[in-house]
């Protein structure tokens, strides 16, 4: 960074050193995820911390006037566990040369697969707060002697932004529903093709024959209690399918508290007992799905927790689009299409940066091509035909 920069950088190793204020004046209220309330709740959990191998090191920049320019949420990482974008066979790679991967730098929300803003911007964007953000990772790399940078789930500014720094770029994909006006969820199954939308409706049926209640919870009428229920769910399902859970039960209850008008629980009811819930947070023009567990297999009752009634919500808010998470090519059959999403690296060993940026160059074409390849599934009518 040049000395005449009127910016300055420091680190700080807790969130709530930071004025919320101040942070969500930087973060913007479209993401919920990088409200100071979400990361304060990881921190404060116990969820994300140096202990559970997510040390926090948040960029803070000011200006010469004292003032809060810039943000970047950031953390040290122990190991590659909790960010999607799988980066494990980088560490093996340099680590069976001799190096050292880890301790890196992660540049995300931790155990959160949600597309937002990584370099947080306070007041007009000139393009030299990104350029001195994006500097002062790399100075906090070079000076504690990291491997590595790792920014994930960007945005498309923040992609350029990196991008044009010389850092290597990572294409993955993701399922997204858009909202294409929709006045009802039947306006929805009208787009669909004829087989699709029987699909879809028979699914439905057979939750509502099961017996099934469905409840959406949001604000003040999400209950202590909901979330203890979630909770079990939720370790449930974590014990099901990989073992360690990431979330404390703290974390739920205080996301309740602080944010509970962007909290959208979808939860499951049967013969008066809660069997299933899926937890959603609310962006200004998007809902974001998180979590989901469920302690009774019913068929289909993932589907209607996670992903039809997302859609409902979406429609009848008037919201641009639902993200649903990472993974699942089963969600292009109930209408979340494939969309590419990016991520930047910075590595410092030349050798290891020469071999990734080679393997980044073939892995984008191919990514690439899944993506259309995906799309040519896609349940949506291609020609006109009856909506029956």
């Amino acid at each position: 960074m040049p000395d005449s920069s009127p910016l300055t950088i420091r680190i700080e190793t807790d969130i709530t050193a930071i004025d919320a204020v101040d942070w969500d004046a930087c973060a913007g209220n479209g993401n919920p995820f990088l409200s100071h309330a979400f990361l304060a709740a990881m921190e404060e959990s116990g969820s994300a911390t140096a202990r559970t191998g997510w040390l926090p090191q948040h960029l803070v920049m000011q200006d010469d006037a004292g003032g809060i320019a810039g943000i970047v949420p950031a953390y040290v990482k122990s190991h590659s566990a909790g960010e999607y974008v799988f980066d494990h066979g980088w560490a093996q790679a340099i680590e069976r040369a001799g190096g050292r991967y880890y301790p890196k730098l992660q540049v995300s929300v931790p155990f959160t697969p949600a597309t937002g803003p990584r370099l947080l911007i306070g007041g007009d964007e000139t393009g030299s707060v990104r350029r001195t953000l994006i500097a002062g990772l790399e100075a906090v790399a070079k000076n504690r002697g990291l491997s590595s940078v790792h920014a994930t789930f960007l945005t498309e500014e923040d992609r350029d932004a990196f991008a044009r720094a010389g850092w290597l770029i990572r294409l993955g994909c993701q399922y997204h529903w858009r909202n294409d006006g929709y006045g009802s969820f039947d306006d929805f199954l009208g787009a669909l093709s004829s087989r699709k939308r029987k699909g879809i409706r028979k699914e439905r049926q057979e939750i509502a024959e099961a017996g099934i209640e469905m409840v959406t919870l949001t604000g003040g009428d999400i209950k202590p209690e909901h979330w203890d229920v979630f909770y079990r769910f939720y370790i449930d399902t974590s014990d099901r399918k990989w073992g360690t859970p990431y979330l404390t039960r703290d974390f739920f209850h205080r996301i309740g508290r602080t944010m509970a008008d962007r909290i959208v629980l979808i939860m499951a009811r049967h013969h008066g007992e809660w069997v299933a819930g899926a937890l959603n947070l609310l962006g200004s023009d998007a809902l974001y799905g998180r979590n989901w567990g469920c302690s009774t297999d019913f068929k289909f009752l993932h589907f209607e927790t996670c992903y039809y009634r997302a859609i409902d919500f979406a429609i009848a808010h008037g919201l641009a689009r639902v993200e649903a998470g990472a993974q699942g090519e089963h969600k292009i059959q109930r209408g979340y299409l494939p969309v590419e999403m990016a991520s930047a690296h910075w590595i410092a060993h030349p050798e290891l940066k020469n071999a990734i940026a080679h393997f980044l160059e073939r892995e984008r074409i191919a990514m690439k091509h899944q993506i259309a390849a995906l799309s040519e599934l896609s349940p949506f009518r291609q020609t006109e035909e009856p909506h029956g």
